[in-house]
């Protein structure tokens, strides 16, 4: 309506005169000018070249336009209107063009041309900030309106656009704290009570949109939020040490100490479970903290320092009594306090029940060291040598407790530590005494400190020539080795005995490895043990016993058996190794040549010459042995005489070297007695 509206007085009004005027049959034949389209609607950001509209000019006329146009935004050539601006709805929603139809100076008539701007979503939303700070204080209550709306709210060039906002938390758990009044409506609620020991800082993106998700072109703008909390006196002061139930409970210290009766005590009382300290419960605020005696302190006889909390005696106890005193801690500027009780018992120091832990105390030093060198301790030689003394009755005055040695003067005490006085030149045991006294009390108690001269350490030097025992340029010399030389000497010598056990085997399997061979291939040869052949009973001369195996025997001699103890179509094979070790010999038999030199001096009873058809066995029996012995060959398969002879022919001592190098028949074996 209003576009139209503006088409109204300027156009109407000489349309109106002109046809008052003229009669209508006049207005016909009247020749005026004219326009194609007055009349237009285009979507803003539409880019239009070509010509607006057409003018129909009669001859003599022409066409201008007139200064109640929109500025800027037309211009006539050769009678066509044409735009020349970009169409924005945010800046001219309807554009007008008026036009004066003139014959020379005179206004002939007048006509219009109006161009409607629609509007389209081609602008995002923006917000008047980037990043926006904010406190709110801890005890802010909640679903109040921490930060509002206007604060907030982005800007939308896009006058018909809704706007949705989003809140996005980016520290962890700071979305439980706050949260929008609404989808369009971006002010900012508590939701849950702050606390400022928890979290005292949150980050948050705030996202705007101009449209739902999914409905048409959308766009967007994101600014952060940071929120400071501001702590809040919500805590009174704490007594330390105390449990923590939660944020804004704390259960205090109670407190508890021991004076003598009869004495003042001139420091600072010693309290469990540790000295009288108090601090604000709201530890962001952090107030100061004023100490107070508010009860229980009879005769006045405690004092505390206001600013320490450091409680004292203002006078002596006479007999044994308990005071149990009410302390107020108050935050300096009187918002909030506690009060904790403070329970002080005076015993009874009649006694004397100072004592040393252990009646002696070892400690080394070594010899040549200046004054002030302290003592270490023996059992310990990386701790310093302490010496201490403890009051049982009375634990709160061991600070009181002092030590001094009372018969040295090599030596003196530095607290509960041992110092020299003097060089220690000598090497052996020292033995000092030492008191300790309670300076409150009186009492003293001795102990006895033993302490060990050493000799110095000699101090390791830089090698630097060739000839040191240790490695060129190494400290210490030859003295010191690390432990990587070890391993290295180590490793030398494994390799080195490698070798050497290595060459040995070498030699040994060069020089005796047929030996080996020989034994390992007939290590499964059944030995003679002393069994008789039953085919032979009925020659038998006596019931002799089998011989003993344990009995030692020779070597044996290679003679020819007897031939009426061989049977006459038996082949006795030719030995190529010393037979079975003969068990012993018939007495009265003369030895073979060369028992004499045998260790067992043995001769053989069977001899007989060389049959040139075969081998032959001989036996030996030791001398202590009187029984006739039965000979009997056995033959065994040809495979196991082979495998025998191949070990057998390079044997020392063998059959061969003795009868000549005769072959042996295949297919028989050695003879069992």
């Amino acid at each position: 309506m209003g576009a139209l509206a503006l088409l109204g007085p300027p156009l109407l009004l000489p349309l109106l005169l002109a046809l008052l005027d003229q009669a209508p049959g006049a207005v016909a034949q009247a020749q005026v000018c004219s326009v194609s389209q007055n009349y237009f609607q285009f979507e803003e950001n539409t880019n239009i070249t070509g010509p607006l509209a057409n003018f129909t000019v009669p001859e003599g006329q022409h066409v201008e336009l007139s200064s109640s146009s929109t500025p800027f935004a037309f211009e006539i050539k050769d009678n066509q209107l044409f735009l020349k601006t970009t169409l924005d709805y945010e800046k001219n929603p309807v554009l007008q063009a008026q036009m004066e139809c003139k014959r020379g100076n005179t206004v002939v008539t007048h006509f219009s041309v109006l161009v409607i701007v629609l509007d389209i979503n081609d602008n995002a939303p923006e917000f008047p900030f980037t990043t926006k700070h904010w406190n709110v204080t801890e005890d802010t209550q909640v679903n109040s309106v921490v930060i509002p709306e206007a604060e907030l709210q982005a800007r939308d060039e896009d006058k018909d656009d809704t706007l949705f906002y989003t809140l996005r938390e980016v520290t962890q758990g700071a979305s439980s704290f706050f949260s929008l009044e609404g989808a369009n409506r971006p002010a900012l609620k508590l939701v849950q009570s702050l606390d400022y020991l928890k979290m005292h800082t949150m980050t948050f993106q705030l996202i705007v949109q101009d449209t739902l998700e999914n409905t048409g072109p959308s766009h967007t703008a994101t600014a952060s939020l940071v929120l400071n909390v501001l702590p809040a006196d919500l805590r009174p002061p704490w007594f330390l040490p105390c449990a923590y139930l939660d944020g804004f409970v704390c259960l205090q210290a109670q407190y508890h100490g021991i004076v003598p009766t009869g004495h003042r005590l001139p420091f600072p009382l010693t309290m469990r479970p540790g000295p009288i300290y108090a601090v604000d419960g709201d530890r962001g605020i952090n107030q100061p903290i004023v100490y107070t005696i508010v009860g229980g302190n009879e005769d006045d006889t405690f004092t505390i320092d206001s600013n320490s909390g450091n409680l004292t005696m203002a006078k002596s106890v006479p007999s044994p009594t308990i005071f149990v005193l009410l302390i107020r801690a108050e935050q300096a500027d009187g918002a909030r306090y506690s009060v904790t009780k403070a329970t002080v018992e005076a015993r009874d120091a009649a006694g004397n029940s100072l004592h040393f832990l252990q009646s002696t105390f070892r400690g080394t030093v070594e010899s040549g060291s200046g004054a002030g060198v302290a003592v270490k301790d023996a059992t310990s030689p990386t701790r310093l040598l302490r010496i201490w003394a403890e009051d049982s009755e009375l634990p709160d005055l061991n600070g009181a407790i002092r030590y001094r040695i009372t018969n040295s003067s090599d030596f003196e005490m530095d607290g509960q530590i041992v110092l020299t006085t003097t060089a220690l030149e000598l090497v052996g045991y020292l033995y000092a005494e030492v008191e300790a006294n309670n300076t409150v009390t009186g009492a003293t108690a001795t102990a006895v400190a033993e302490i060990h001269v050493t000799e110095q350490k000699t101090p390791a030097t830089p090698s630097t020539g060739e000839d040191a025992p240790g490695r060129p340029g190494e400290p210490g010399g030859g003295q010191r080795f690390s432990t990587v030389d070890m391993a290295v000497l180590g490793g030398v010598l494994g390799a080195l005995l490698l070798l050497a056990l290595t060459a040995l085997l070498i030699l040994i399997h060069k020089h005796y490895g047929h030996r080996l061979n020989c034994c390992s291939g007939k290590a499964g040869e059944p030995q003679a043990q002393g069994f008789d052949n039953q085919a032979f009973l009925k020659d038998e001369a006596s019931g002799a016993p089998a011989p003993s195996p344990e009995t030692r025997s020779a070597p044996p001699e290679k003679t020819p058996a007897p031939p009426d103890l061989v049977p006459p179509d038996a082949e006795l094979p030719l030995p190529t190794r010393p037979g079975p070790e003969p068990l012993g010999r018939a007495p009265g038999t003369p030895a073979p040549a060369g028992a004499g030199e045998s260790p067992s001096g043995v001769r053989s009873i069977l001899t007989k010459e060389r049959r040139p058809e075969g081998g032959y066995k001989a036996v030996w029996f030791g001398e202590d042995i009187g029984a006739e012995a039965d000979v009997v060959v056995l033959n065994t398969p040809a495979a196991e005489a082979d495998g025998a002879s191949d070990c057998d022919a390079g044997s020392e001592g063998s059959g061969e070297e003795d009868a000549g190098g005769g072959a042996r028949p295949a297919g028989h074996d050695s003879t069992h007695i």
